[in-house]
């Protein structure tokens, strides 16, 4: 089953790929995963991967996320040779077809831990975990800048302003925020190993 989000594509984009690995093929399955990794890590715009693995021998299913920089990124590395190649071994170890999410904006901000990496937690959560992680970064901006700022016209300071809070939401703030506040968001969820 292939199921994708809408996404824009010039926005960093998060795919979750679910895969449930036949008993003792496991080893070889996280093999070969290391392998795509390594090939993935070769394309332009890629931006990294996470394995989680299987919370239980009950439950043999990984989750693999991994990002790119934007869609024409993503779809060059999902039509490559080297991909294909190492999909079509992957394949034959699992018990069903792998399942594909794409996932974009906000909701990409909350990946870590949980059952499901892609379930966001409730709206509330989010929107309070971001507000904590984008009040701050606001005024040490405006509190370092803000002299340098008020000289501009509006629309180059709000551009200037929000580029940088994008910037350091997506890459440095909201990955700490989720991971220090992973209790709260997924309370129900268990951590999986790597």
């Amino acid at each position: 089953m292939v199921t994708q989000g809408q996404a824009s594509p010039d926005h960093p984009l998060t795919v979750v790929i679910s895969r449930r690995v036949k008993s003792g093929k496991e080893t070889e399955f996280e093999a070969l995963s290391a392998e795509m990794t390594t090939r993935a890590s070769h394309f332009p715009g890629y931006l990294g991967a996470t394995m989680f693995r299987p919370a239980s021998a009950d439950d043999p299913e990984y989750r693999i996320v991994f990002k790119f920089a934007g869609q024409a990124a993503l779809s060059d590395w999902e039509q490559s040779p080297e991909r294909l190649e190492v999909l079509q071994q992957i394949e034959q170890l699992l018990i069903t077809p792998s399942e594909r999410e794409t996932v974009s904006g906000i909701v990409s901000w909350f990946t870590l831990p949980g059952q499901n990496p892609v379930q966001p937690p409730p709206r509330y959560k989010m929107t309070l975990v971001s507000w904590l992680a984008l009040y701050p970064a606001v005024t040490v901006i405006f509190f370092l800048f803000g002299d340098w700022l008020a000289a501009m016209p509006l629309a180059i300071r709000t551009l200037l302003v929000t580029a940088s809070v994008m910037l350091l939401m997506s890459y440095v703030l909201m990955p700490r925020m989720t991971r220090w506040f992973s209790r709260w968001l997924y309370p129900t969820s268990r951590s999986r190993s790597r």
